[in-house]
């Protein structure tokens, strides 16, 4: 049976992040159900017709549906959306896999490394689902609350499916959201994992009153050190001055939006980090990430002193003063190297 507006898109994770695309999917004119695991917050959302915890404001069009079943929102899907943390990555796609038809499709705006095996969102995939099915990753400088207002915002989607990246784009896209697209998945996803590392440098280093030099420096050093790691592990260099990469992490690391860069701000007023991140009462992918990558860049031979920097201040307890003054007098080396 023909769905009105075509064949529905399955948004799994009812969070602020899955809520926001699934709002988009939806005003863009695509039939759309919303999935989640807390049966209690799914039956409020479809009785209140909103979320009210993280988008109280946004009522959801008619052709957004919330659904508590699994199944039942898989059910005629083309396409399946995993907007969840990366520490619960693995777990949903080990649960979606069994309702997964051949044709189905998977895009995810899970951004970090999964933190036990330093692996990117896309190899999770590979080595969940397998290599056949088409794939994608949505990513770029996006804060839900202003995607769930309808603000005017931009992000990119990549694929080796060029056609899929294309579709979603198209489906996503309209006079206040315009997808770009890629085929440079690695460095997406690579972009959005170390731009949150930084954003929690951001936060610390503006929270200690450090200023306007400081963060633009971070910020422009950060990225050198997110193009080494891509590059080593075989991204395009010219993702990173994009939207999944410069514009991301600009984003992250300069709106108080950010819950990185507010765990930075907590930590610099004291707050030792297990109060700081029930403070914030959502997931702070920077967290996780920052232990994950120094993992990662070791094995990759990719030096990354601010991430280091962070990752010391974080499970080493490095005062945020002494990790700046290590920064400051490292030896004298090029600007591009």
């Amino acid at each position: 049976m023909a769905v009105p507006g075509g064949s529905p898109v399955a948004v799994l994770g009812a969070g602020s992040w899955g809520t926001a695309l699934a709002l988009q999917f939806a005003r863009s004119g695509r039939p759309t159900r919303l999935w989640g695991r807390d049966r209690r917050a799914l039956a409020a959302m479809a009785r209140e017709r909103r979320n009210e915890r993280y988008l109280a404001a946004r009522v959801f069009p008619h052709n957004l549906a919330v659904e508590p079943e699994l199944a039942e929102a898989l059910r005629d899907a083309a396409d399946v959306l995993v907007a969840v943390p990366s520490h619960a990555f693995r777990e949903v796609l080990t649960t979606l896999s069994p309702h997964l038809t051949p044709e189905m499709r998977l895009a995810w705006a899970t951004k970090g490394f999964e933190l036990t095996s330093g692996a990117l969102p896309h190899q999770v995939a590979r080595e969940v689902l397998g290599p056949e099915r088409a794939v994608a990753v949505l990513s770029g400088p996006t804060f839900a609350r202003e995607v769930g207002a309808g603000l005017p915002t931009a992000m990119t989607i990549a694929s080796s499916d060029a056609g899929f990246a294309k579709a979603l784009a198209q489906d996503l896209s309209s006079a206040q959201f315009r997808a770009y697209t890629s085929t440079d998945i690695v460095g997406v996803e690579i972009g959005g994992a170390v731009k949150n590392v930084l954003a929690v440098g951001a936060g610390l280093s503006d929270g200690l009153g450090f200023g306007a030099n400081t963060r633009v420096a971070l910020i422009t050093r950060g990225l050198a050190e997110m193009m080494r790691l891509g590059v080593a592990l075989g991204a395009q260099r010219d993702t990173f001055m994009g939207l999944a990469g410069l514009g991301d992490l600009v984003l992250t690391c300069t709106d108080d939006q950010s819950r990185n860069r507010r765990f930075g701000l907590e930590l610099a007023a004291g707050r030792p980090p297990q109060q700081a991140l029930a403070d914030i009462g959502q997931v702070v992918e920077g967290y996780p990430a920052a232990k994950a990558l120094r993992g990662v860049a070791a094995r990759a031979g990719v030096e990354m002193p601010l991430c280091e920097g962070v990752y010391r201040v974080l499970y080493e307890g490095v005062p945020a003063q002494d990790a700046v003054r290590a920064l400051m007098t490292r030896p004298i080396k090029s600007e591009t190297d």
